[in-house]
């Protein structure tokens, strides 16, 4: 989607109208500002012959940046005087030498005030636009603050303007606390507000928040307008709830029309989604409409194709988009690096680098890091470094994404130390950890079993640079609310941006679950359910990851007891289980020859989705009773291929569960269904499936399921190829279809020199 900018609803400023005694009038105004001082009583003679396109013209000719600022605050005071010739004007102005006309129009303000005259509202909303324009957001708040120093009430334009910085810079909390504000002070909200404030709640994944923020806009009798409803369409894609976007979105066609952005918002949200089928067909109901794929749809179309590892159909989607007549633009040469080294085409993904410079497009800095990941996800670390050095300093890069990406590479090769080194290369060279980077060396120092460091970098990170900050706020994050609230209703809305500021670095909920998980896997569970208890003491509220993280951890020691507690107090606490904890469960039932247990278990997640239906989870429940399972399981995938939401785990789950109990009739329907359903199964259930064949000498079926495993590209670790090959060469009836196989797995990649010496058995085999 576009910047939230253009959420904000401009004030009503008048259209020039010509005259032919501009001229004359805008050199006597001219004459007043330079020669009378102060200027403004003066210029209250002369406001009956006044337009906004003599104000504009006035401030066009001023050559004295302070008297230019002089003028135009006095003009800003009355609103047929303004026009957003003369707003843009000044911003234009102030930002054409960063801090000396800043300074300037400070000291301008200071001598209206000593003059004892009033101070419009938009005088301010120009300086605060001025300092967001260079991207200094901390002065920008500091102006908006220091407006009660000059006895001036912001007006509604001048709120949204601070809430649109807020919401843009994370501060959703203090964005918040202004609203509160405003309705203390009974400010009249508008359409503008309440979208920017939804659109910073949808980005900081509170949707629930977001849905009652847009319910009290009807409530208050503000229709939303098409950007409401697109941006509440887009947060609740982002949230995967998809259905009640389809909702909105018909919803939305009563009151008003869905125009390209909007249409463009729910397809993007369904790509990034991966469902790519839905996608087509949302098109082709989109079309009826009068909608045309445009670059934007393009955009979304091949990025969602590449996600779904859909590269030729991404490939000719690009093709006939340029076709027909799209001009690329720098975020689909983005998308197309990042699939190209989705595919480990690195070197194809670099070309695309100079063609984009080629056609006077400059790459961003998130193209840089999209191919500098892909270098590192091909283990072209140096590469990756190299290419960091080359353009380091162009469009402020590197920034902490791309250190990030590379300490969390290095990390996953083993290079922990040196990534602690480019760690602390950061700050030398002024940029900022963030908690994602923290994040990623804690989860690399674990894993290289260094739990001690990993804890130490974890309380650096909740010190921070002040630790009498982490003190003071170590009692939850109702005491964070609360302070910024009190700063804010006291008009200190620049110290509650520091404030928030300084706590952006604390450790997260995803700090917490890396460090769980660590001590998860390393058995200690009392540790990791003590580190669990003190989450919401410091104001971390557990996720699904923390519940499926601890589960896990409870059931491999056994304590499946402890294990069914904490999926009640998860569901008490109001966090759903997500489908992740009910597998997780299901793998444990299936290790404890529960594999009936593991599809019930299944069945009650069912039931909590919407779009299942019940009768048919019935009747599966009733054929499951009877001992039967070709019937379930085909009533299963029809119920879930009509949904559109095919998960193919639980059904390898349950396989794999067949095999763990030696029910191999069962686990071969299983696989039979699968294969005519096209389901792909995984590596490790074609595994279990030939292991479990093998033990019962059932070779022709281990031999079709490994060549089932060929079909799907899988490459199996050498163990289960020696051990399928040791009974084929065993067996006098099938020893010739080891040669073959080999020859097979030759052609589809298999490393053969780790199996030489099959060779030679079969071989001796064949002279026998």
């Amino acid at each position: 989607m576009k910047k939230v900018s253009y959420l904000i609803h401009k004030p009503r400023f008048r259209c020039f109208s010509s005259s032919s005694r501009v001229t004359a009038i805008s050199s006597e105004v001219s004459s007043i500002v330079h020669s009378v001082d102060p200027m403004e009583p003066a210029l209250e003679q002369v406001v009956p012959f006044l337009s906004p396109e003599i104000i504009t013209s006035v401030l066009q000719e001023q050559r004295n940046p302070y008297l230019c600022f002089r003028f135009f605050v006095w003009a800003a005071k009355r609103k047929q005087f303004r026009s957003w010739g003369s707003h843009n004007l000044m911003i234009n102005l102030l930002v054409s030498d960063n801090s000396h006309l800043f300074d300037a129009y400070w000291r301008a303000l200071e001598e209206i005030k000593s003059y004892g005259l009033r101070i419009p509202s938009d005088a301010f909303a120009v300086l605060i636009a001025g300092y967001w324009e260079t991207k200094n957001a901390e002065k920008a708040v500091e102006s908006f603050g220091k407006m009660k120093d000059f006895d001036c009430q912001p007006n509604l334009f001048t709120y949204n303007l601070i809430l649109h910085i807020l919401v843009n810079k994370g501060m959703i909390l203090l964005a918040l606390a202004v609203y509160n504000l405003m309705l203390k002070l009974n400010c009249h909200m508008n359409c503008s507000t309440y979208t920017i404030l939804i659109d910073g709640l949808c980005k900081s994944d509170d949707m629930s928040d977001a849905l009652n923020l847009f319910n009290e806009m009807s409530q208050r009798g503000i229709v939303p307008s098409k950007i409401t409803y697109t941006v509440v369409l887009s947060g609740l894609c982002q949230a995967k709830r998809i259905d009640e976007a389809y909702q909105l979105f018909e919803n939305m066609k009563t009151t008003v029309k869905p125009d390209f952005i909007t249409y463009n918002a729910l397809l993007n949200g369904v790509c990034k989604l991966g469902k790519m089928d839905e996608a087509f067909d949302l098109l082709k109901s989109f079309k009826k409409d009068g909608f045309d794929l445009d670059l934007n749809s393009y955009s979304s179309l091949i990025d969602g194709l590449f996600r779904a590892h859909r590269f030729k159909e991404a490939h000719d989607t690009f093709h006939k988009a340029t076709n027909s007549g799209i001009t690329p633009d720098g975020i689909l040469y983005t998308i197309m690096i990042r699939g190209l080294c989705d595919e480990g085409r690195v070197d194809d993904a670099f070309k695309l680098i100079k063609e984009m410079t080629d056609k006077d497009l400059v790459p961003d800095t998130q193209a840089y890091n999209t191919l500098i990941k892909g270098f590192c996800d091909k283990g072209l670390l140096d590469e990756a470094q190299s290419l960091k050095l080359e353009i380091s300093g162009v469009d402020n890069f590197p920034d902490s994404c791309t250190y990030t990406i590379l300490i969390s590479s290095m990390c996953r090769y083993g290079l922990v130390d040196d990534a602690q080194n480019i760690f602390n290369e950061m700050e030398k060279y002024g940029c900022v950890p963030s908690v994602i980077t923290f994040n990623a060396l804690i989860d690399g120092l674990y894993k290289s079993k260094q739990p001690e460091k990993s804890f130490h970098l974890f309380h650096r990170m909740e010190i921070g640079k002040n630790p009498f900050l982490f003190l003071r706020f170590n009692q939850g994050s109702d005491r964070v609310v609360e302070r910024v609230t009190e700063l804010c209703e006291s008009g200190s809305p620049l110290e509650a941006y520091k404030l928030l500021t300084q706590i952006s670095f604390l450790p997260t909920i995803t700090t917490n679950n890396i460090l769980i998980n660590g001590l998860c896997k390393a058995g200690l569970l009392d540790a990791a359910l003590n580190l669990f208890k003190k989450l919401k003491v410091k104001g971390n509220t557990p996720d699904s990851v923390t519940y499926s993280t601890l589960i896990h951890g409870l059931e491999s020691v056994g304590r499946e007891k402890d294990a069914i507690m904490l999926v009640k107090e998860m569901v008490e606490n109001g966090c759903k289980p997500t489908p992740a904890v009910y597998k997780t469960l299901m793998k444990w039932s299936c290790r404890r020859n529960k594999t009936f247990a593991a599809f019930n278990l299944w069945l009650e997640y069912l039931k909590t989705v919407s779009k299942r239906d019940e009768e048919v989870i019935k009747l599966v429940e009733n054929h499951l009773q009877n001992g039967e399972i070709e019937r379930p399981m085909r009533l299963l995938l029809d119920m879930d291929i009509k949904s559109r939401d095919l998960d193919p785990a639980p059904y390898t789950i349950w396989l794999i569960g067949f095999c763990q109990v030696h029910k191999t009739t069962e686990a071969l329907k299983l696989f039979a269904i699968l294969k005519e359903y096209d389901i792909t199964l995984t590596p490790a259930s074609c595994v279990m499936l030939i292991t479990t064949l093998l033990g019962e000498s059932n070779l022709n079926m281990a031999l079709e399921v490994f060549h089932y495993s060929l079909q799907k590209g899988f490459i199996l670790k050498p163990r289960i190829c020696s051990n399928l090959l040791r009974s084929l060469i065993r067996s006098h009836d099938m020893s010739n279809h080891a040669i073959e196989l080999m020859k097979k797995m030759d052609s589809c990649g298999y490393d053969m020199d780790s199996i030489k010496w099959f060779k030679q058995g079969i071989q001796n085999v064949l002279t026998k």
